[in-house]
């Protein structure tokens, strides 16, 4: 199989092998216009031994540490882009492709430039209804006419433009990798997409479900971790909000509002919103606000950023 193929898969793993086999196996492509490349984040499960055995044809690269999910994709797309591959297909470890899915989506990516990424629609891992989250980035608010085609049988082949799409099925092209970049390290695990598609909007790329290519996601069986922890989930969404290049937000004008709202429900004895008001700051105070806007100022600029 080609390194230099014009399509090349990006797998992350982490603990994977319940799922590699149907991973790997729906993007193998004997042709060789499809080249797979995993990072292993360190696992202990047996999963680069089997990638070994079962895929000689995946190129594997083995980090010396746990990377995170950002980082480790980062170095795929660096490959990607100096081999001068046309596309980049980011794939989760625990996510696999319906046959002809990523020749749909290659079809609609090369006849609608505009989007920077397309995903296909994602169902469970059971493959008995869409995928939970993915079904809420879908409702008519985010995805207009996706539900109702879909209700009558009159799916379209143009793509449907929404504001987000997690990254568990990513097909992104290089025109947006040489625009946008990779993705932020301020973000180790989870938020990394949610900021990417933030960097994508700044710079006038559109983001689009391919409906007639399907894939499953299959997040049912992953047990819960630390980074759903409440006290994490805040300090992304902090992280989140300074990192967006369309917003801007000052911190320094933040801590201020901050402030002024303690002192004032502190002497209207406000206790739910003074409770609330000291949060904030506490996740504000907790946040590296330098790193963070450090590496928003480099997201603005236009080119293979991070990478």
């Amino acid at each position: 199989m080609s390194r230099n193929a014009e399509i090349i898969v990006i797998v992350v793993t982490y603990n994977g092998l319940q799922w590699i086999d149907r991973c790997l196996g729906s993007v193998a492509d004997p042709r060789g216009a499809i080249h797979t490349v995993v990072v292993d984040n360190g696992s202990t499960d047996g999963t680069v031994e089997a990638i070994k055995a079962r895929f000689p044809d995946v190129e594997l690269i083995l980090p010396e540490k746990n990377l995170g999910f950002g980082h480790a994709n980062n170095l795929g797309m660096k490959i990607a882009l100096d081999r001068k591959a046309e596309f980049v297909f980011l794939l989760n470890q625990d996510a696999w492709l319906q046959p002809g899915a990523l020749e749909t989506m290659l079809e609609s990516a090369r006849k609608y430039p505009a989007y920077g990424i397309l995903s296909p629609i994602h169902l469970n891992g059971a493959g008995t209804g869409l995928d939970y989250d993915f079904s809420k980035y879908v409702v008519p608010t985010k995805c207009p006419g996706f539900y109702s085609d879909l209700a009558v049988g009159q799916i379209k082949s143009d793509p449907y433009p929404l504001p987000f799409v997690n990254a568990a099925v990513w097909l992104v092209t290089a025109r947006c990798l040489n625009v946008v970049g990779g993705f932020n390290p301020s973000f180790f695990h989870y938020g990394e997409d949610d900021n990417y598609i933030q960097r994508c909007a700044y710079h006038g790329f559109l983001i689009g479900v391919s409906a007639k290519a399907i894939a499953h996601h299959d997040r049912e069986t992953r047990s819960v971790n630390k980074y759903f922890d409440p006290e994490v989930l805040e300090l992304r969404r902090s992280v989140l909000n300074y990192s967006d290049p369309r917003t801007m937000l000052d911190p320094v004008a933040e801590k201020r509002n901050l402030v002024r709202r303690i002192i004032q429900r502190t002497i209207s004895l406000q206790r739910t919103e003074l409770k609330k008001a000291l949060s904030k700051r506490k996740v504000l105070l907790d946040t590296p606000i330098d790193k963070v806007l450090d590496n928003r100022k480099k997201s603005l600029r236009v080119g293979p950023t991070f990478l």
